[in-house]
């Protein structure tokens, strides 16, 4: 697996590099990868399906230019920003089989996630069906989603680890349908940063995954891609 530690200035490439990623791994010119990102803005993105007009504060988004996005996979709506870390792996469904099922394959990869901030002290909990919550509090930090390819899945997911969070309430309606284990909590009682560095997060990730190499730049190929990706899909993913 490589590790692609790449960020991007815009919301719009932070998005789609994922799906060039996929895409390359789709045609047989790229192989397995984990790829961490971080926003320096903040922006809203919406899941595949989520509903625009019920998931975010439109009059505040418009007012304060918070750009908003929608990604090509499910899940809900997130907040992106300063202090929250993404993680997405392109994963080859036939090298492990198991990914094939949707719901063993969110409990093969956050069972890894899990174990892997158990090394630098986040005692986590996977809550049905993409979650991830502190035991100790049952506070999400983690949401995660998938885009599923005929060779390939994207599962991408944030970890809080410093992020505004009264943002969250801000920009972000109470959504109408939650988790069970949410217990109808407010944004500000569910969502928590865990007390960990983007670095030591990336740096446990690495440890528990065999990494080939770390590359931290866009090759000719991705380039080339997201150039497309970004023309093809100009006016159709910010409202």
């Amino acid at each position: 697996m490589v590790v692609k530690d790449i960020s991007f200035a815009t919301p719009e490439e932070n998005i789609l590099f994922d799906e060039v990623l996929l895409d390359l791994a789709e045609k047989g010119l790229a192989g397995e990868i984990l790829r961490f990102w971080e926003s320096a803005k903040v922006f809203v993105v919406l899941g595949r399906i989520s509903k625009l007009e019920e998931d975010v504060r439109l009059d505040l988004t418009r007012r304060e230019k918070i750009p908003v996005l929608r990604r090509a996979s499910g899940g809900g709506t997130v907040l992106q920003g300063p202090g929250c870390l993404n993680f997405s792996f392109v994963l080859s469904k036939a090298r492990n089989p198991k990914l094939q099922g949707l719901r063993e394959s969110y409990q093969i990869i956050l069972s890894d996630v899990v174990a892997s901030l158990k090394s630098v002290g986040v005692a986590a909990v996977m809550q049905p069906l993409s979650d991830l919550a502190l035991i100790s509090n049952q506070k999400k930090f983690s949401g995660n989603a998938q885009k599923r390819g005929r060779n390939h899945i994207l599962h991408h997911g944030t970890i809080l680890y410093d992020f505004d969070l009264p943002l969250i309430e801000k920009y972000l309606s109470f959504p109408r349908q939650t988790p069970e284990y949410r217990q109808g909590r407010a944004h500000r009682d569910f969502v928590t940063n865990i007390n960990v560095s983007g670095r030591d997060i990336k740096s446990a990730f690495q440890k528990h995954f065999t990494i080939e190499r770390v590359e931290s730049t866009v090759n000719e190929e991705e380039r080339q891609s997201l150039e497309k990706f970004l023309m093809d899909r100009v006016g159709k993913i910010v409202f």
